[in-house]
C-alpha cells in the first residue's frame, strides 16, 4: 500500500487552512472568497476535527480567545452582518457546530437531509417515526405559523418557556443540522442584548428544495467527500464519519466510489495507524 506523503500534505493545508505564510484573511470580501473556495469550513476550529475554520484563517492557528477585544473576533461582526445578506449558508450543522457553507454547496447537504417534498409535512412525518424530538415538532411550528423570531419569541410561542435552556437549544441544533431553520439576523433582545433571529430554512432559501430534488444521494456524498479531500488531502474512515455523521457502512461505501474512479486511493500514514485515505497526489 502507498504511503502518505506528509511534506506534500503539509503544504496543502498551509493553502487551504490558511495558514502562515499565507497572508491572513481581512475583510468580509475575502472571507467570502475563503468560503467558495472551499465549499464549506467552521466558524470557530473545532477540537479534534481537522477542517479549515474561519477564525483560523483570520487570526491563525491559536485557540479562540476567550477575551472580547481580540482581533480576531472580528469574525463574528462578519458573520452577524451576512446573516441576512444570503452570501452563504450559516448554521449548526457538522457535529452540530456552526459552519459556513458556499451556496452552490448547500443543495448537495440539503439533497442528504431529511427533506423530501412539502416542508409543512416533511416534519410531521419524521415526528411520526420518532425522529423528530417534540421539542424540536413545537419550535419549527411555531416558526411555520408566525414566521421569523428572535430565540426569546420563539421559545415563548414553542410553548417552551418552562423547558430546561438544554432541551430548548437542543431543538434549535436538532433543526438546524437538518437544515429546517437557521438564524438569519441578530436581535438586541434578552440580559444580553443579543439574540439570534430564526427562520424556516425554505422561507429564506426558496429555491433550495429544487435545487437539491436533481441531487441524488450518491452524488451529494461524492461532491462532499471530493471537497473535504481536496482541503485535508487525507483523512481516516473515522474522520469522515464523524464530521459527516453518515454511519460506517455508507462512509465506505462512498469513499469506495471515489477510490474506484481512482479520486482517492487507501494508503498508509507514516506516523499514524488506522485506515487511511487520501487524493492520488498525496501518495
Amino acid at each position: 500500500m502507498t504511503r502518505i506523503n506528509l511534506k506534500k500534505l503539509q503544504a496543502l493545508r498551509t493553502r487551504t487552512f490558511n495558514l502562515p505564510p499565507q497572508k491572513r484573511v481581512s475583510s468580509p470580501a475575502a472571507a467570502l472568497t475563503f468560503v467558495n473556495k472551499r465549499g464549506f469550513v467552521y466558524f470557530w476550529p473545532i477540537k479534534g476535527v481537522d477542517l479549515p475554520s474561519l477564525w483560523t484563517a483570520v487570526a491563525g492557528d491559536r485557540p479562540v480567545a476567550d477575551a472580547h477585544d481580540d482581533p480576531g473576533h472580528i469574525t463574528w461582526g462578519w458573520k452577524d452582518d451576512a446573516l441576512d445578506k444570503k452570501i452563504w449558508y450559516y448554521g449548526k450543522i457538522l457535529r452540530g457546530k456552526a459552519t459556513m457553507i458556499a451556496l452552490e454547496v448547500v443543495p448537495y447537504f440539503y439533497a442528504l437531509s431529511e427533506n423530501y417534498g412539502d416542508p409543512n409535512e416533511d416534519y410531521l412525518i419524521a415526528y411520526r417515526e420518532g425522529r423528530l424530538p417534540q421539542a424540536a415538532k413545537q419550535v419549527y411550528e411555531a416558526l411555520l405559523e408566525k414566521g421569523s423570531m428572535h430565540t426569546l419569541d420563539l421559545r415563548k410561542e414553542a410553548k417552551l418557556s418552562n423547558a430546561k435552556d438544554s432541551e430548548f437549544n437542543k431543538a434549535l441544533e436538532y433543526l438546524q443540522k437538518d437544515f429546517k431553520i437557521l438564524p438569519v439576523g441578530v436581535a438586541q433582545a434578552g440580559a444580553w442584548k443579543y439574540s439570534h433571529i430564526y427562520a424556516i430554512t425554505t422561507s429564506h432559501f426558496p429555491k433550495l428544495a429544487e435545487q437539491a430534488r436533481k441531487i441524488t444521494e450518491s452524488q451529494a456524498r461524492a461532491k462532499l467527500l471530493e471537497l473535504y479531500f481536496g482541503m485535508v488531502g487525507a483523512a481516516q474512515i473515522r474522520d469522515v464519519q464523524k464530521l459527516f455523521g453518515w454511519g460506517n457502512e455508507v462512509v465506505k461505501r462512498a469513499v469506495g466510489k471515489l477510490v474506484d474512479a481512482r479520486k482517492l486511493v487507501f494508503a498508509e500514514h507514516p506516523k499514524s495507524a488506522g485506515e487511511w485515505v487520501a487524493v492520488k497526489e498525496f501518495v
